[in-house]
């Protein structure tokens, strides 16, 4: 079977909806090709997004990440509050709150790629001369969306194997793992977007004759 018959058995097997048939042929290398279509098509309708929306662009991942560590903070500070004064304990409160650091952390991720604040040797990249810089940023730009390629395919796999054994998040009756681990190539979608949108940004400073290189912003704005 050809890499392009894979990859459409993966495009036909989506509208059934059905997990195990989607699981099972995204275990083929078509998932590769199709994984790169939707995190660069994906990437660019969210930096679309933030384009046209700027209270979305400035506000989304950070409230998910504040409100992923304030129920984080919640579950843990009650519950170890029922445990030793009243003696019980919600069999989920272990369970729940990893899943809801992963979140945090991979909103947090592509919110802080908007200040750069990941290794961007700035120092070291401002004392180069000006094609090299952009050379630089492109190379920043590629090493991110391949970056998510790679987690988009692989966690899209674990999503769709979860789902397909109805793996249920422990201490619950029907919370299905999958609706958290999700979370990650959503995620990893978001931190394409901000690729995008500094490449363009990159892009337009170039073009302009505008610095290219500047010290991020540590916490944001």
């Amino acid at each position: 079977m050809t890499l392009l018959n894979e990859a459409w058995s993966i495009i036909a097997a989506i509208p059934s909806w059905d997990s195990w048939t989607i699981s099972e042929t995204l275990g083929t290398n078509g998932a590769w090709l199709v994984g790169l279509v939707v995190t660069l098509l994906g990437g660019l309708l969210v930096a679309v997004l933030y384009a046209r929306f700027p209270a979305l662009e400035n506000h989304f991942e950070k409230s998910v990440m504040i409100w992923s560590y304030l129920l984080i903070a919640a579950i843990i500070g009650v519950e170890v509050v029922r445990r030793f004064v009243f003696s019980v304990q919600a069999p989920w409160s272990t369970t729940l709150p990893p899943f809801l650091f992963l979140i945090m952390s991979w909103a947090g991720c592509a919110y802080n790629l908007k200040f750069r604040n990941h290794l961007s040797f700035a120092e070291f990249r401002s004392m180069m001369p000006r094609n090299a810089q952009f050379a630089c940023l492109v190379i920043d730009a590629v090493l991110w969306l391949t970056f998510s390629w790679v987690v988009v395919v692989t966690s899209t796999r674990v999503v769709f194997n979860s789902a397909a054994n109805f793996q249920i998040l422990l201490g619950t009756d029907n919370v299905m793992q999958w609706w958290l681990l999700i979370s990650v190539p959503i995620s990893f979608i978001l931190i394409a977007g901000r690729a995008i949108e500094n490449l363009a940004i990159d892009y337009r400073k170039y073009k302009n004759g505008a610095d290219l290189i500047s010290a991020s912003t540590q916490f944001g704005d």
